[in-house]
């Protein structure tokens, strides 16, 4: 039996599309364009999923927050250009989306990416249709808060399911009094989500549209 939800929200990044290709290509630019050193794809691709400035202070020893406003900066003029589309989305997705959508489950995406690039994906992946909201994040601004925003708002409420594959979906769903689901096929291992407690893990892509559809 499916589960009850008012709103599937789903992460992009890791969920619905593998962007690392894109991730690594930028925001080695962004490092080496202001004379930092490249970090191998593998470090940049375990990263993936928390806001970009987190992810240039993990990965980059010598980076300081005083260095971040021009590495997105730099990052976002090659990711605006082409990095948003060196992505791929994942087997099987674009038809569990538009099942969902078809048995009137309503839907919505919640990434840290910025709005107008998570929009530019979902038109590229030709999913635009599907979703009633696609909300982005900001520098400061995290995923916890973004789903507060979305409750208060009204685009949600507490019936909503938040569905992502690192520790920080889940987290910021619990903080707000939201049940959540975590995938294995994206960047987060199987020990960060059972740790981080979701409502449900599944591993395929198929067993999700059996819970949820």
């Amino acid at each position: 039996m499916a589960l009850e939800c008012s709103t599937l929200v789903l992460d992009l990044d890791g969920t619905i599309s593998d962007p690392s290709l894109g991730i690594s290509r930028c925001m080695n630019h962004a490092l080496q364009i202001h004379g930092f050193n490249a970090v191998s794809s593998k470090d940049i691709a375990r990263e993936i999923g928390p806001p970009l400035d987190e992810m240039f202070l993990k990965l980059a020893p010598d980076v300081s927050t005083e260095n971040i406003p021009a590495l997105v900066s730099t990052y976002r003029e090659r990711y605006s250009d082409c990095g948003y589309s060196e992505n791929l989305i994942y087997p099987n997705i674009f038809s569990a989306i538009e099942q969902a959508y078809k048995a009137g489950l309503r839907l919505g995406v919640c990434t840290s990416k910025r709005t107008d690039f998570a929009e530019k994906i979902i038109l590229l992946f030709g999913l635009s249709q599907f979703f009633y909201f696609i909300d982005g994040g900001d520098i400061g601004i995290s995923k916890e808060m973004q789903l507060a925003r979305l409750l208060s708002c009204g685009a949600i409420d507490r019936g909503a399911i938040m569905v992502g594959d690192r520790a920080v979906d889940i987290h910021s769903a619990t903080a707000n009094g939201l049940r959540s689901i975590g995938v294995l096929w994206g960047f987060g291992s199987n020990a960060e989500l059972t740790k981080a407690s979701p409502t449900h893990i599944v591993e395929t892509v198929n067993e999700f549209c059996g819970i949820v559809i």
